[in-house]
């Protein structure tokens, strides 16, 4: 199969930015990072045909110059970006939609600051819907890690998520 970086690559871009902006945690960073993702992908051009699975590749890409990203600037404490959220009930008091934005807030709070493997696998899994596989052959590790890894992501959201909505009730 011919691989066509208008048709096949270009159309990755908002995933890859996601993905960025996830580990990086910084927009203007993570635009970077596709920027230059797409760069080298490009300049790869010549050897697409023996990469079994081009998304794939483009993710990995992606994923280590962002992991270079924020190990060169350690001191990043941005969280992610305050997109406004989206619900089609317009019934809501503005003090439910304090409350949920508040809620939204807190469980991306909770995800950034999870261990980065289980940062990553539940961003490829439960953001931009990647399946197992995919996310184990991304990641470089088995499936069963892959799901070890979004099981525990998800019980420490759950619990620290309840802890401080308890918390909160409370106060």
């Amino acid at each position: 199969m011919k691989i066509d970086f208008r048709n096949d690559i270009l159309p990755l871009k908002n995933q890859l930015y996601r993905l960025a902006l996830r580990i990086t945690l910084d927009s203007a960073e993570a635009e970077d990072v596709v920027q230059e993702t797409l760069i080298k992908v490009w300049n790869k051009r010549d050897t697409w045909e023996e990469i079994d699975n081009i998304e794939a590749f483009c993710f990995t890409v992606c994923r280590n110059l962002s992991l270079d990203s924020v190990k060169n600037k350690r001191s990043q404490t941005e969280s992610l970006d305050d997109k406004p959220v989206e619900k089609p009930d317009n019934t809501f008091n503005p003090s439910d939609k304090v409350i949920e934005k508040d809620q939204v807030s807190i469980v991306r709070e909770i995800i950034d600051s999870l261990p980065e493997k289980q940062r990553e696998c539940i961003q490829l899994r439960d953001f931009e819907g990647k399946a197992y596989k995919d996310i184990a052959a991304l990641l470089g590790m088995t499936e069963e890690q892959v799901k070890v890894n979004i099981f525990r992501a998800r019980q420490a959201v759950k619990q620290r998520f309840q802890a401080i909505d308890g918390f909160e009730a409370r106060g």
